[in-house]
């Protein structure tokens, strides 16, 4: 018995090595952040904390590709966030994982901002660009092309059922059985003057329901487009994006202008504009200016119902860095909150101190 049990051992590290992967690294890194918190019209202030730890590894395969792991647990210690990445040389780079943001994530709300994207506050469509392609889905991003010293870079996202719910080894994604497969492709071009980039992203998320209603009507598409120019330490942004839900108004989502509404689940579409600023005081200290303005359509005209409702957030930041430390605020007032027209001005400060390690 111990020797057919030697035999298996022998057997199973024979097929290790023939992987042909090098000895890899690992390695744990992370942060513990305080924040400080008031939201306009309440009396209470809210001292919050969180930890996170981040273990990741990497390796290399005798054909010069290499691979790595990247796990982001989050306060509870329980996993937020895990991506696998092969990098394959001239046929590029594939990723998989759950909660990584497929590629939308780098696309949505690109605007420069020295401390937390709108939607931290508030809701914003254009943080919704590509969301449902960021669980249950593989990245695909081919290798820059140079043309002419303008940099091309294309990136492609497939999720075979892109319903938002991440899968384990093994497992799979609760289907939502309104929504199928998903697939989007997003282009990044540099150079075409000195210090502009622009980027452009859409996909596409199937409707499957052999049944239609007046609920699930057509396929979702979410689309962006987005220009940054850098000049010395001022860097200007400008970007417009597009959600439509796949989704007409019923009796359970917003059609009138005083009703709230919720992106990704109320029907109609959502229109997005954002602008700002952002200048580098020094090599730690930066300050960023964005107004967003957005757009909720119910697509409920032929009812008589006023459905439109404009919302529009300005948000001032300011990021003070040194070594492992860094300390961040925001000041963030929005009108029609929640695309609701009838709703109270919002507001929201806050402060935050992190230290890495």
């Amino acid at each position: 018995m111990n020797n057919i049990k030697k035999l298996g051992v022998t057997a199973l590290a024979s097929s290790l090595v023939a992987v042909g992967a090098q000895a890899g690294e690992m390695g744990v890194n992370g942060t513990a952040n305080f924040t400080w918190a008031q939201k306009d019209g309440t009396e209470g202030k809210s001292l919050g904390t969180n930890k996170a730890l981040t273990v990741s590894g990497s390796g290399e395969l005798d054909n010069g590709w290499t691979f790595s792991i990247a796990t982001y647990l989050s306060d509870a210690m329980t996993m937020s966030t895990h991506v696998t990445t092969l990098t394959m040389g001239s046929l590029g780079t594939v990723k998989v994982g759950a909660g990584y943001g497929g590629i939308g994530t780098g696309y949505d709300e690109e605007v420069p901002q020295a401390y937390e994207q709108t939607s931290d506050a508030y809701q914003n469509s254009a943080n919704q660009v590509g969301a449902y392609l960021g669980n249950n889905s593989v990245a695909w991003d081919l290798p820059s092309m140079d043309l002419g010293g303008m940099s091309l870079a294309v990136d492609l996202v497939y999720s075979p059922d892109a319903g938002g719910g991440a899968a384990n080894n093994g497992g799979q994604a609760a289907h939502t059985g309104t929504w199928g497969q998903g697939y989007g492709a997003g282009v990044t071009i540099s150079g075409l003057a000195e210090g502009l980039t622009l980027g452009v992203y859409g996909d596409i998320r199937e409707n499957v329901k052999d049944v239609h209603t007046a609920d699930d009507t057509r396929d979702q598409f979410t689309g962006t487009w987005y220009a940054k120019y850098s000049a010395g330490p001022v860097s200007f942004g400008y970007q417009t994006s597009y959600f439509d839900s796949g989704l007409n108004p019923s009796a359970t989502t917003a059609i009138a202008a005083a009703s709230p509404a919720t992106v990704g689940t109320s029907g109609g579409i959502f229109e997005a504009e954002s602008m700002s600023v952002a200048f580098n005081v020094n090599d730690n200290l930066s300050i960023s200016y964005t107004d967003t303005s957005d757009t909720y359509d119910a697509q409920a005209h032929d009812t008589g119902t006023i459905v439109d409702v404009d919302k529009d957030t300005d948000a001032l930041q300011i990021a003070y860095s040194m070594g492992g430390m860094s300390i961040k605020a925001y000041r963030m007032e929005e009108n029609n909150p929640n695309y609701d027209a009838n709703a109270a001005d919002a507001g929201k400060s806050e402060v935050s101190l992190s230290l890495a390690f």
